[in-house]
């Protein structure tokens, strides 16, 4: 146990005598992964928050389900609990025919002499929305089957609008993600054989007298973590205080509070981003890190 300990303490000693030692290579590869980090943090929130306020008008989005006129109050009551029971259905609230014709008033305001007397005639109806935008046209299909359901009105072209946006965001922002990752893993890579190659012949000498690759390649993967942490840790104290200064403008903005949507605060997105950040930086050192010694591991 003790023999292991001691190991384990060299080698992670090692590690953090190289990144301290090369602290030219050190300082460049954690310039250039923080820009690289920062780059994926400002993308990754970006994405993040386009989602939310995508979900937040998803929720608004919906149809309007017109009854029969002839339908009694039992029988509206029955077409509702229906349409709550269908599988996607958000929310169903009640709207009689009187509450229908005040709002139509108010919108059309000026015209609204064109539907005086129509109160009489106009039917119950249920503002429906959904959990998933994209059970839309099965829901409308189950709900136009129900008795003393007269017709349907609901935003399909904002609702596939909404839908298309969504996933274009979602792939933009998984490939800018996934470029940046590769980037900073060729970043790392570099950084790491230089260190690798100034150190050759200290390997050569360590694999003459017995050294097992495990034992010469994880200091140079503690290195590669410790630079990767290091650099995780920086641009997430970074992120935030732009994040934080960004966001506190945008929200006063008139064109932003038309839109009735809200963003993340940075606390709601700590605990994902650190861990994010963390794998990330983790992910990067020692993949990079075995990639760069393998030449001189095989030889």
């Amino acid at each position: 146990m003790t023999v292991r300990y001691n190991i384990l303490s060299y080698l992670i000693g090692e590690g953090f005598k190289n990144t301290l030692k090369n602290k030219k290579s050190t300082g460049a590869a954690l310039t250039i992964m923080c820009m690289a980090m920062l780059m994926f943090g400002v993308f990754f929130i970006l994405g993040e928050n386009v989602n939310y306020m995508m979900a937040q008008l998803e929720a608004t989005q919906g149809m309007q389900v017109f009854l029969k006129l002839d339908a009694t109050e039992a029988e509206s009551k029955e077409v509702g609990a229906k349409i709550r029971a269908i599988e996607g259905v958000n929310t169903v609230e009640y709207v009689s025919g009187s509450e229908g014709y005040n709002s139509w008033i108010e919108q059309l305001q000026e015209s609204s002499a064109i539907i005086e007397g129509l109160g009489e005639i106009m039917p119950d109806s249920y503002i429906v929305t959904l959990t998933d935008l994209s059970l839309n046209q099965s829901v409308q299909q189950q709900i136009k089957s129900l008795d003393k359901v007269d017709s349907i009105t609901g935003r399909n072209d904002t609702i596939s609008m909404l839908m298309s946006i969504t996933k274009g965001v979602r792939i933009i922002t998984f490939a800018i993600l996934a470029v940046l990752v590769i980037i900073s893993i060729f970043i790392i890579t570099n950084t790491i054989k230089l260190t690798v190659h100034a150190r050759r012949k200290e390997i050569s000498i360590m694999k003459y007298v017995g050294a097992t690759n495990s034992f010469i390649r994880w200091p140079f993967i503690v290195e590669g973590i410790i630079i990767g942490l290091i650099a995780a840790l920086i641009t997430i104290l970074v992120v935030g205080l732009i994040y934080n200064l960004v966001t506190s403008n945008l929200v006063q903005t008139e064109t932003f509070a038309k839109l009735g949507v809200k963003l993340y605060t940075f606390a709601d997105m700590f605990n994902l981003l650190i861990i994010t950040y963390i794998l990330l930086g983790t992910g990067i050192g020692v993949v990079g890190s075995s990639i760069s010694m393998r030449k001189y591991l095989e030889v």
